[in-house]
């Protein structure tokens, strides 16, 4: 037989993977590198761009979280960035990212979601598919070894009337043989005494002839 140990559904298997996939993806450090000069502002609410590589210089703008920029130079805490828009601006190197901001891997993790969930219907079906082909066989074995118990029981009934029968036959058997033997005692008798008179009388027959033979 094979291992007796339980072995993991294939549903809890792919719950599993799915489970370990979207961790994968929300976890920033484990996410595919992107280009070496794309950058991500980090998950803040807004983060504040100068005009220079210090914080002396003049707070030019901001930049909302997630929006993607490109990474031109570093300098002291400073990194110099282009965004959509074109203007070349200084950041905080510690408000970059190198990996997408949660809002742009959504869509990255619902189309996994997706997927996942796909093959786990797929397998599910297969499953059920499976479950219900061995019911079938086992209901299918059911009924032949009913209906072969169905006909041992009857052989068994036909043996046992057969054998009835025989010692029924056997028993008449004995008591014709018993008429016979009983018949042939009789007849052999009737023989036994015929010949015995007949050997009687016919001596005493020749007798009286030989008498009157000599009277003449």
């Amino acid at each position: 037989m094979p291992d007796s140990r339980p072995a993991l559904p294939a549903r809890s298997v792919l719950r599993g993977s799915l489970f370990a996939a979207l961790a994968a993806l929300a976890l920033p450090t484990h996410a595919e590198t992107p280009a070496s000069d794309a950058r991500w502002v980090s998950d803040s609410l807004s983060t504040y761009v100068r005009s220079g590589p210090t914080d002396g210089h003049r707070i030019v703008g901001n930049l909302k979280s997630g929006q993607k920029v490109t990474l031109l130079t570093t300098q002291g805490n400073y990194s110099q960035i282009r965004g959509e828009s074109g203007d070349q601006v200084w950041i905080l190197s510690s408000d970059l990212q190198t990996v997408p901001a949660p809002v742009e891997r959504v869509p990255q993790l619902e189309a996994q979601v997706s997927e996942l969930s796909g093959q786990l219907k797929t397998i599910d079906d297969s499953w059920k598919n499976r479950v219900q082909g061995m019911q079938e066989t086992l209901d299918s074995r059911k009924s032949l070894v009913d209906e072969l118990q169905a006909r041992n029981t009857a052989l068994t009934e036909q043996l046992d009337d057969s054998q009835s029968s025989l010692r029924d036959a056997q028993a008449r058997l004995g008591d014709e043989n018993k008429q016979v033997m009983m018949r042939y005692m009789v007849y052999g008798g009737s023989i036994a005494g015929a010949g015995l008179l007949v050997g009687l009388i016919l001596p005493a027959l020749t007798r009286g002839r030989k008498r009157n033979d000599r009277w003449f």
